[in-house]
């Protein structure tokens, strides 16, 4: 497949691996600057193990992850965190940390044994919480939050690290769908206002094509399609990737594909039904089985 022009982050015959399990294959994807990308696929297909690999938490079995043209596992550590923040799928925070306290070690890559805190810290701390409607909450513990602003804070402590890309695995895992938009729409927004270079893993099709510039569609370790979302969601995809019969139509708000479940439930036809007791069967259908008498010979009450 032909890599997306402007690319600062991409994966080269990717293989990936856990133990003598491999998880992706020789895969080739890159990473659009300045959009969001959105990858999708089925439960074990790969893509948050690819995420992980982007943000080098996972080394490569072969092939290899490029960042500017150099291998991301040769670059030094403090080098990659000033350039790619990555908030895994389910982030766990020290006991009692305040809201304040967690955003503030977005800072640690940029900070020096001989300089512990600078204006400079200060500002993008306060930034990142304002940006994230979070300043109300600083003094709270992170523990006491709802889970929306919860992922908010996370979000916050990523923008505080100040990378040019942004990696996020499943933003939205275990909120509401009020909190699920809010997440998303605040990604957006970050990506609209600052240019930032986001790249998400997300299991929702349909939010998954409302909000990506650039989709990526992964099934078995492979990308099997990319691009626009209305060129990658359609009902072939969904059928071949998820094994769903659907259709696809417009959103009536964003006008972006919107994938309906073509085999919806229905309730069954008069004639499908068992008779009520006592009545005779519709025709074509046997009669339900007399109860019969209890085995001691009683007659039931």
């Amino acid at each position: 497949m032909t890599a997306p022009a402007g690319a600062r982050l991409t994966a080269r015959e990717l293989t990936l691996a856990y133990e003598d399990r491999t998880v992706v294959h020789a895969l080739d994807l890159a990473i659009p600057d300045g959009a969001v990308t959105v990858i999708v696929g089925p439960n074990a297909c790969g893509k948050s193990t690819t995420l992980r690999a982007l943000g080098r938490l996972l080394k490569p079995r072969g092939g290899a992850v490029l960042l500017d043209g150099d291998e991301l596992a040769k670059l030094p550590t403090r080098r990659v965190a000033q350039r790619i923040g990555l908030l895994p799928q389910t982030p766990v925070a020290p006991e009692a940390i305040t809201v304040a306290d967690l955003v503030a070690r977005g800072r640690q890559p940029h900070q020096r044994w001989w300089q512990q805190w600078s204006d400079a810290d200060e500002r993008a701390v306060t930034e990142a919480m304002e940006r994230t409607d979070v300043t109300a909450l600083a003094e709270r513990p992170v523990d006491e939050l709802s889970g929306g602003q919860r992922q908010r804070v996370w979000i916050a402590m990523a923008l505080a690290q100040e990378t040019e890309l942004l990696l996020l695995d499943e933003p939205t895992t275990y909120l509401d769908i009020s909190h699920q938009v809010e997440v998303l729409d605040l990604v957006r927004q970050l990506n609209h206002d600052r240019g930032r270079t986001v790249a998400v893993v997300l299991h929702d099709l349909n939010q998954a094509a409302r909000y990506a510039d650039h989709l990526v569609a992964m099934k078995e370790g492979r990308v099997v399609a990319e691009g626009a979302p209305r060129d990658v969601v359609t009902a072939e995809l969904v059928r071949d990737v998820f094994g769903l019969e659907c259709v696809v139509v417009p959103d009536p708000v964003t006008g972006s594909p919107l994938v309906v479940p073509g085999t919806p439930w229905r309730p069954p036809a008069p004639e499908d039904r068992p008779a009520p007791e006592g009545r005779p069967a519709p025709e074509g259908r046997a009669a339900p089985e007399d109860k019969k008498p209890p085995l001691d010979g009683r007659t039931s009450s």
